[in-house]
């Protein structure tokens, strides 16, 4: 099983309420969202997770979407049965995969800036910016940012990126299967066939300055999760709950307590 992080409330739980699976996206990790889930477990269990091939779940050989989605199945099933689940661009898209082909699984649904659809934009630069650091000479993270810098010129992507550094490892490691990620990069910004349609209410919410989600996805959005709905978060690019965390958990508590 994928390893995931439980945060439990300070109260009783409300045990009508099924616990809140949060999905992470390309190069992300449970770890990302831990102020996010220790604030919203204040009534509910949270889970957290670390998709394979990133932080410390196993690595498998595909990335697919299929595979994600039944990961996330076997957490909710080993948690009660039914979740509500928010994922994130990559995570995102496995979560409305899971809601496809397991619709029983899921209570309600937030996809954070992402639509069921292929994109153009591929990350290799990204993996290609990894594998470029010499790992057996490295010693601090800001020699790390130095060597990544020659080939990422914007600060918050190498912190973002950096996250998944391990330095106490010796040598030092990603906790990214790399290879696999850059060998499945097709299916990782492409969408799999899909059939079906997920009845539950779910949030499409979007940073307004992301085009990530557009006018023209909403047809196919519709057709798949006919109870959709669409928000945008005010000065909110695509790591939106990194952009404005407050503002994302506030839209985030509302749209699940309905």
């Amino acid at each position: 099983m994928i390893r995931t992080i439980l945060t439990e409330p300070a109260v009783e739980p409300d045990h009508e309420i099924p616990p809140l699976l949060i999905v992470h996206g390309l190069f992300g990790s449970a770890r990302n969202w831990g102020v996010i889930a220790k604030r919203m477990a204040d009534t509910r269990r949270v889970l957290s997770v670390d998709m394979r091939n990133h932080g410390e779940s196993p690595w498998r050989p595909t990335q697919s979407y299929p595979d994600m989605a039944a990961d996330l199945a076997e957490v909710i099933d080993a948690n009660g049965g039914r979740a509500d689940v928010m994922g994130h661009s990559m995570g995102g898209k496995a979560a409305m995969v899971l809601a496809l082909s397991r619709p029983e699984l899921v209570r309600r649904m937030v996809v954070a800036d992402i639509a069921p659809t292929s994109y153009s934009h591929s990350q290799e630069r990204l993996v290609d910016a990894m594998k470029s650091l010499d790992l057996q000479k490295l010693e601090s993270r800001g020699e790390a940012d130095q060597q990544l810098a020659e080939h990422l010129a914007e600060p918050g992507v190498r912190a973002f990126l950096m996250q998944s550094l391990d330095l106490k490892s010796s040598p030092p490691r990603w906790r990214l299967n790399l290879d696999v990620l850059a060998s499945e990069m097709d299916k990782i910004v492409g969408f799999p066939e899909v059939t079906g349609s997920f009845s539950g209410s779910t949030l499409f919410l979007s940073g307004a300055n992301s085009d990530y989600v557009k006018p023209d996805d909403r047809p196919q959005i519709k057709s798949l999760f006919p109870k959709a709905r669409f928000a945008r978060l005010p000065g909110a690019g695509h790591w939106l709950h990194a952009d404005k965390p407050r503002e994302f958990e506030a839209t985030l508590r509302t749209f699940l307590s309905a």
